[in-house]
């Protein structure tokens, strides 16, 4: 279902500061992966990017790195100290992720994880300022319980594919991945810790900033 117009789509790109030459070969690159629909895109990159750059975080934790453009885009925003973490489950996607980071002067400051997220996040001693979900739609609730214990005050997690294509808009939602984005949307307005907002920017960003 696509939920929002092509033509809003390619408009807003026009308008939006251009990918450097990286971002661009890794969109380029992402239309022939199985998954490319997984890729920030454009627009949602220089959100993201945008975010980091007002938030100016010292450390960033990414739940899902697939190919690494948005990591790149959020290193963006890093302090000259700072530091981004991020997790990626399947090996293929990893190595190509390290590969695109090698490539630029932000390599040294990010550290790119590979397994299960649950595994890996509980053993990261940090404080997070700035944390993007983008990963199984299954996990984001038990992901958002362990993020938001080392979420700094102030702190802000954004989490990605809110919207899951349309299919969290039906009468009756199906699907257990529209199913668990739902529950997880349910769980986030319902939380009194935070405050939230929710976007109609690609597949739909919740940004949520804890109390």
């Amino acid at each position: 279902m696509e939920i929002i117009d092509p033509l809003a789509i390619d408009y807003s790109e026009r308008f939006t500061s251009p990918e450097d030459s990286l971002l661009k070969e890794i969109s380029r690159f992402a239309q022939s992966h199985p998954q490319a629909n997984m890729l920030s895109g454009h627009v949602q990159g220089r959100f993201l990017s945008l975010i980091s750059c007002l938030i100016q975080p010292n450390r960033i934790l990414e739940i899902g790195t697939f190919l690494g453009y948005s990591a790149l885009c959020l290193a963006e925003g890093l302090t000259p100290l700072g530091r981004l973490h991020t997790i990626e489950l399947r090996q293929e996607d990893a190595d190509t992720a390290q590969a695109n980071f090698n490539r630029t002067n932000a390599a040294e400051k990010i550290i790119l994880h590979r397994g299960n997220a649950l595994d890996i996040i509980p053993a990261l001693e940090e404080t997070w300022d700035l944390v993007f979900i983008d990963a199984d739609k299954t996990g984001y609730i038990d992901y958002y319980d362990l993020v938001m214990l080392r979420v700094r005050k102030g702190g802000l997690v954004i989490a990605d594919n809110v919207l899951f294509h349309g299919e969290v808009l039906s009468a009756e939602i199906k699907g257990k991945n529209a199913l668990a984005i739902h529950a997880f949307n349910e769980k986030v307005r319902g939380d009194k810790s935070a405050d939230k907002v929710m976007l109609t920017v690609r597949d739909g960003l919740f940004l949520i900033r804890k109390r």
